[in-house]
C-alpha cells in the first residue's frame, strides 16, 4: 500500500479491518460547520471506492465503525490514525482531522472494505505547502478543471493555492484589455474560493504589477505608462512578451492604476495574503525611468515602488509576498521593505543552488523556496529535472527556516504540455514538503502511477518520465525559429546559431524518434493494467509523444531547407504537413477538454506556419 505523502510515523500490523457496508462514520464531538461538511466529502469520496456510501452519525462508535474525533490539544495539522482495533479511530485537531481523511481515502481507494491494520502519527515538516499555476501565457482552465485540481490538491494534502494572473481576469474598466480573450470572472474566482476553503487549501491572490505586464502596457489606454516607449508598436513574439514590457515605476499614474487592481482583484478572496510578483523587471530604468534610477540607482527604484504597493496591501489587511529575483541583487535591501513581506525565492535547475535560500534567511527575510514542475516550453514535463529541483528546494526550506514551499507550474511558450501533466510535479511538491524523507526518483513514480493513475504495473510516470530527452527540435526552438521567419523574433542571430549549434543532433531525428514510438508502444500495451475510469489520462500522454516526433521531423526540413544539410529518409513534405494538422485536431480536443480557448489560436497559428511552410518549400 502506498500513502502520499508518506507518514511521519507508520506501524503496520497483521491483518484487516473490515468496513462492511452497515459499517457507520462517527463524529465524536465535532460541532464546526466546516470539518461536518468535511466529514460529509469524506463519506460521498469513500463511496466512490467502496460502492456503497456509509451512514454518518453522532456518537463514539460500535465495532466496526470509523470514529472521526476532535483534539484540538494535538499539535497543529496533526492526526493519529488507527486501524488496528475493533473501530477505526482518527482523532487530530481540526485540520489534522482533514488531512487524516485523506489518508484514510488512500487507503480505501487501494484496499477497498478490507483495510491494512496500521497505526499512523502524522503531521507537515513544513507549515505552507502550496502549488502556483500559471493562467495567463496560453492557458486559461476552466473552473470545472480547477475544482478536479484542488481535489487532487486536497488527496495530497497542500494547503495553497496561487493563479498566476497579468491580465486574464476580467476587470471592470479596461474592456481592451481582455477583449481578445477568455478571462476569468469575478463569479468564478469566488466560486473557487468557496471550494479551495470547504478543503483546507487557502486561495492566495496573485497579480503581476510590475514586469510582464504585456497586454496592459499594450492598450491604447495606459500604454504610455510602459518604461520603453513605443513597445507597443513592437509585434507580438513569444520571447518579446516575456522580455519586455515592465512599467514605469517612476509615474505617479503607474502607481495608481496598479493600486486600482490590486483593490479589485483582492476582495474577490477570503485570503489574508497577496503576492504582486514584481518580478523579472528587465527593462526598470532603462526608459522613461532611466533619469531617476541613474541619479537614485535601479536598487532604490525597485525598493521605492515595492514598498509603496506592499503598504497598500498590507493597509488593506493583508500580507504581501513578491518574486525574490530582483531583490538578489541587492539582499541587504529587503530590510527596507515592510517587515510582513514574505519572499518567494524560485530557483528551477535540476541542480539548484542553495546559496540564495542561505543568503535570503542571513539577510533576515521571511520566504517560501519555490521549485517548479519543469513543464515550461516542454510536450511532456521533465519529471527526473522536477523531481530533483523539488527534492533539493524542499530541503533547503527546512535547513533555512522558509515558512512554505510553493511549487510552480509556469507556462511559457504558449503553455503547450497539457495541464495534468504536472500533476506528478505537484505530488513531488506536496510528499517532499510534508516529509523531508525523500523516496528515489523510481520509487516516487511508481507509487504515483499506483494511487493517481491506478496503473497496476506502477510504470506509466517512469515510461513518459523520459519522453522530452528524445526531442530534437523542441517546442522552444519551433516557437522562435517561426518568429525569426516571419521577422518578430528580436534576437535571430541567436537563434540562428542556436539551430546550427544543433544541426548533428537534428539528423538524429529518425532514432529518437524511434524511441519516443517505443513509449507509445509501451504506454498502449499498460492500459489493460489500468483502472477504466483512468485510461483516459493515457491519450493526452500519447498525443504530446505524437507532437514530439512531428516536430522532430519538421527539424529534419529546417536541416534541409534553411542550413544545406541533407538528412536521412526526408518524408514526403505534404504528408507530413497533413499529418501535423490531424495532429492538431486531436491536440485542440484535448486542450479545449480542460482550458478556456485562451491563446489556443497562437498555437493554431504556429502548427499552420509550419504546414504551410513545409508545403511552400518543397
Amino acid at each position: 500500500m502506498y500513502i502520499l505523502p508518506i507518514p511521519i510515523k507508520t506501524i503496520t500490523k497483521h491483518g484487516k479491518f473490515l468496513l462492511s457496508y452497515d459499517s457507520y462514520i462517527c463524529v465524536n464531538n465535532i460541532t464546526t460547520t466546516k470539518l461536518i461538511r468535511q466529514v460529509e466529502m469524506f463519506t460521498k469520496s469513500t463511496a466512490d471506492y467502496l460502492g456503497y456510501e456509509l451512514e454518518i452519525t453522532a456518537s463514539k462508535g460500535k465495532k466496526g465503525d470509523i470514529v472521526i474525533s476532535l483534539d484540538n490539544n494535538m499539535d497543529k495539522d496533526s492526526y493519529h490514525l488507527d486501524t488496528t482495533g475493533e473501530m477505526i479511530s482518527l482523532i487530530g485537531d481540526e485540520t489534522g482531522l482533514w488531512y487524516g481523511m485523506q489518508t484514510l481515502l488512500q487507503m480505501i481507494q487501494q484496499d477497498g472494505a478490507s483495510i491494512q491494520k496500521m497505526i499512523i502519527d502524522d503531521k507537515p515538516e513544513i507549515k505552507n505547502r502550496g502549488f502556483y499555476l500559471d493562467v495567463t501565457r496560453g492557458r486559461i482552465p476552466k473552473l470545472e478543471w480547477l475544482k478536479k485540481l484542488v481535489d487532487k490538491m486536497a488527496f495530497y494534502k497542500l494547503n495553497q493555492l496561487q493563479l498566476y494572473i497579468e491580465h486574464t481576469y476580467l476587470f471592470r474598466d479596461i474592456p481592451e484589455l481582455w477583449r481578445d480573450d477568455t478571462p476569468l470572472t469575478a463569479i468564478e474566482i469566488m466560486e473557487l474560493d468557496r471550494y479551495c476553503n470547504e478543503r483546507n487549501i487557502e486561495l492566495v491572490p496573485s497579480l503581476s504589477t510590475f514586469g510582464h505586464l504585456e497586454k496592459l502596457l499594450s492598450t491604447k489606454k495606459y500604454s504610455h505608462l510602459c518604461e520603453l516607449e513605443n513597445s507597443y508598436k513592437v509585434p507580438f513574439s513569444v520571447f518579446g512578451r516575456m522580455r519586455h514590457h515592465t512599467i514605469d515605476a517612476t509615474n505617479d499614474e503607474s502607481i495608481e492604476l496598479i493600486k486600482s487592481l490590486l483593490l479589485e482583484f483582492m476582495n474577490l478572496f477570503s485570503s489574508k495574503q497577496f503576492n504582486i510578483c514584481a518580478d523579472e523587471t528587465f527593462d526598470m530604468g532603462k526608459g522613461r525611468g532611466k533619469e531617476y534610477a541613474d541619479k537614485y540607482g535601479k536598487d532604490k527604484l525597485y525598493i521605492k515602488y515595492v514598498s509603496e504597493l506592499a503598504q497598500f496591501i498590507i493597509d488593506n489587511g493583508r500580507r504581501p509576498m513578491f518574486w525574490g529575483d530582483v531583490i538578489l541583487g541587492f539582499p541587504e535591501m529587503i530590510k527596507e521593505l515592510p517587515k510582513e513581506m514574505i519572499c518567494l525565492n524560485w530557483g528551477y535547475a535540476w541542480n539548484q543552488s542553495e546559496e540564495e535560500s542561505k543568503k535570503f534567511n542571513e539577510v533576515g527575510a521571511t520566504q517560501y523556496c519555490c521549485p517548479g514542475c519543469c513543464g515550461w516550453s516542454k510536450f511532456i514535463n521533465l519529471y527526473e529535472d522536477a523531481y530533483n529541483n523539488i527534492k533539493r528546494m524542499c530541503t533547503y526550506a527546512k535547513k533555512y527556516n522558509a515558512i512554505g514551499v510553493l511549487n510552480t507550474d509556469w507556462g511559457d511558450f504558449l503553455h503547450i504540455n497539457h495541464l495534468d501533466f504536472s500533476v506528478v510535479g505537484m505530488i513531488y511538491g506536496a510528499s517532499f514538503s510534508w516529509n523531508l524523507n525523500i523516496p528515489s526518483f523510481d520509487d516516487i513514480n511508481k507509487q504515483i502511477s499506483k494511487l493517481e493513475y491506478c496503473d497496476y504495473t506502477e510504470s506509466l510516470v517512469n515510461i513518459v518520465s523520459k519522453a522530452e530527452e528524445y526531442s530534437v527540435f523542441n517546442w522552444f526552438t519551433a516557437c522562435r525559429f517561426k518568429d525569426m521567419k516571419l521577422g518578430v523574433e528580436e534576437n535571430p542571430k541567436m537563434v540562428n546559431d542556436s539551430i546550427i549549434k544543433e544541426l548533428d543532433v537534428l539528423k538524429e531525428a529518425d532514432s529518437k524518434n524511434s524511441e519516443l514510438i517505443s513509449i507509445e508502444e509501451k504506454l498502449y500495451d499498460i492500459m489493460k493494467n489500468i483502472d477504466i475510469e483512468k485510461r483516459k489520462e493515457v491519450y493526452p500522454f500519447v498525443v504530446a509523444l505524437r507532437g514530439i516526433q512531428l516536430f522532430n521531423i519538421i527539424g529534419k526540413f529546417v536541416c534541409s531547407i534553411e542550413y544545406a544539410v541533407q538528412p536521412d529518409n526526408l518524408p514526403n513534405a505534404f504528408t507530413l504537413a497533413e499529418e501535423l494538422e490531424k495532429w492538431l485536431y486531436h491536440y485542440k480536443k484535448i486542450y479545449r477538454s480542460v482550458s478556456k480557448e485562451g491563446e489556443l489560436y497562437r498555437i493554431q497559428d504556429l502548427v499552420c506556419f509550419y504546414s504551410d511552410w513545409l508545403r511552400d518549400n518543397t
